[in-house]
């Protein structure tokens, strides 16, 4: 049995000289032992370090802790993506649970962390870094973000509707002075949203909603990317320095020392040649089977494949999300959702909600995991009290029939 009770791990001499690819700039690793992990090995430790294997617990705070970081999108199909994600680690835990457990508590804020994302508050000073960024990019403050400030000083708390702003056009990024304004202030950390109301932001300045001991420690930046490095290792086992710096979009420059300054363990996986890679350590203590978890249906924005040259990499699976691609031009559909199913990706399906029935609008499968996927929709449609599920002709037939007899027998 190896390090991680995994039986292809082993030690090898490395030379102390530089990585290939990285232009002679001196040694990737300091120590001439480096692990080396299997293809498989890597995927365990990243369905592991995601919260996918195990016995089931039902604490959503608890899971952001075990991510750090859970993606917001406002994208609905069978539920919203953060919602999503805690249902392939959690179970059946209700909406209304998640929402209390991670807004309106104090416990949680969101930050541009990968993306717009729901984090710990305990991580506020690990930001410093981003928000500095942001205050030297902005410039001078506007009579807008004044007026935010002063607002907000009155009243307390305040939706993007209570300030008068939202956005000037149908569309995404079509914002309001006032809504630019105060999204600043966040950037900036002047502001904050630790609660949500009807799915709005709620802003507070952040001095009257981050703790003093938090709001008052400004590491520099070298240290909040030691601590991010670490964190983001945490969550995902063995990764490459891209991998890591994609997790909280960290400068890549900047991964090599914080991985040193973490006490990252170098690691080498065959298939990531020319890469410099680390793993957690405490991933790689104790003994370890492989990963057994149900089979689960993935949301797109899910932090297992938020780097999709690693999804490759590490799965052999391309993924892409295509709800903003024209229709016409969609490969496998508006909010197609990974099929994860023993420790790989093994297909995905267009789903949609259509009152109280799941409809499977197109789907891709490897052979052999027909019956994982009938198990994945069936107990995705339990969660959202759809009391059916059913497969479109749109679906290609030679799954199509598979899949309606396996979601037939129950």
């Amino acid at each position: 049995m190896g390090a991680a009770g995994f039986p292809s791990l082993s030690l090898h001499g490395f030379p102390d000289q530089p990585s290939p690819g990285h232009g002679g700039a001196g040694p990737f690793w300091h120590s001439a032992v480096v692990l080396e992990l299997s293809g498989a090995d890597a995927r365990g430790l990243a369905i592991v370090a995601q919260g996918l294997s195990g016995r089931r617990h039902r604490d959503p705070l608890r899971l952001l802790r075990r991510l750090n970081a859970i993606q917001i999108d406002t994208i609905s199909v069978i539920a919203r993506s953060q919602e999503l994600v805690a249902f392939s680690r959690l179970g059946h835990v209700s909406r209304a649970d998640l929402a209390r457990a991670w807004w309106g508590r104090g416990a949680t804020f969101e930050y541009w962390a990968h993306a717009a994302c729901l984090v710990p508050l305990e991580l506020w000073p690990l930001f410093a870094w981003r928000r500095r960024r942001y205050v030297r990019r902005d410039g001078p403050r506007t009579a807008e973000q004044d007026e935010i400030a002063a607002r907000l000083r009155d009243v307390g708390s305040l939706t993007i509707a209570d300030l008068g702003g939202g956005r000037t056009a149908p569309g995404w990024w079509e914002w309001s002075a006032v809504k630019s304004a105060v999204e600043r202030m966040l950037a900036c950390g002047e502001v904050v949203c630790t609660e949500r109301r009807g799915f709005r932001r709620v802003y507070r300045l952040a001095v009257d909603a981050v703790p003093a001991h938090l709001l008052g420690a400004e590491p520099d930046d070298a240290a909040c990317h030691a601590a991010l490095v670490a964190l983001a290792a945490s969550s995902l086992g063995a990764a490459t320095a891209d991998d890591l710096a994609d997790y909280f979009r960290l400068p890549v420059a900047a991964i090599r020392p914080a991985a040193e300054a973490a006490g990252l363990t170098p690691v080498t996986v065959p298939g990531w040649p020319g890469r410099p890679a680390w793993a957690d350590p405490a991933a790689l203590t104790g003994q370890r089977r492989a990963p057994q978890h149900r089979p689960v249906l993935l949301s797109p924005f899910d932090s297992l494949i938020w780097h999709r040259p690693r999804t490759e990499r590490l799965f052999g699976f391309r993924h892409r999300l295509e709800a903003y691609t024209p229709a016409p031009k969609r490969e496998h559909g508006y909010f197609a959702m990974p099929l994860l199913a023993g420790s790989r990706l093994v297909g995905r399906v267009d789903p949609k909600r259509d009152g109280a029935v799941l409809r499977v609008r197109s789907v891709s499968v490897e052979h052999g995991a027909v019956a994982a996927l009938a198990e994945a929709l069936r107990a995705a449609a339990d969660w959202v009290g759809c009391d059916e599920v059913a497969v479109d002709a749109t679906v290609p037939e030679v799954v199509a029939g598979p899949l309606r007899a396996m979601l037939a027998s129950g």
